[in-house]
């Protein structure tokens, strides 16, 4: 009867100690969170690992995972990390044409002076309120550098 209660006690005590030695899912948290680049999420439930966030590439995505996988405890990554869309390159009128441009798109203002210097437009004079919205659409769609308002607003 002694022994096996001792025995009984050994079984117990042996699997609280094993139970004890699983890494908790805070801690996969915590050890895949410090080891991934800044902007993904890493979620632990149960020992399975959720990535969400953005990164540059198929690679980064790649890479990621690679890491979460890595660590001890984890049971499975569900990668949720998408790729950022590639920028398109902003193009910039050349001054030439974009003067010629927004001479066009400044006809029907004749309170309005402009000047074009590396792709800045500079408005100056004086404009009614409810034409400067239509002015600036107009100027926009031209794609200058930057458009500087010293326009005075009636």
């Amino acid at each position: 009867m002694k022994t096996t209660k001792f025995l009984m006690s050994a079984v117990i005590a042996a699997t609280l100690f094993l139970a004890s030695c699983k890494p908790k899912d805070a801690d996969i948290q915590a050890a895949v969170q410090a080891k991934e680049p800044a902007g993904i999420t890493v979620v632990v439930a149960k020992g399975d690992v959720t990535l969400t966030g953005e990164v540059a590439d198929d690679a980064a995505k790649a890479k990621a995972e690679e890491i979460a996988k890595a660590e001890k405890g984890v049971k499975s990554v569900i990668n949720s990390l998408t790729i950022k869309p590639a920028q398109a390159p902003v193009v910039i009128s050349e001054d030439t044409t974009l003067t010629k441009n927004v001479a066009d798109a400044t006809k029907d203002f004749p309170t309005v002076k402009t000047e074009v210097k590396d792709g800045v437009v500079i408005l100056t004079g004086e404009i009614k309120k409810a034409s400067l919205i239509n002015l600036m659409q107009h100027l926009s769609a031209l794609k200058p550098k930057k458009i500087e308002n010293k326009l005075t607003v009636k």
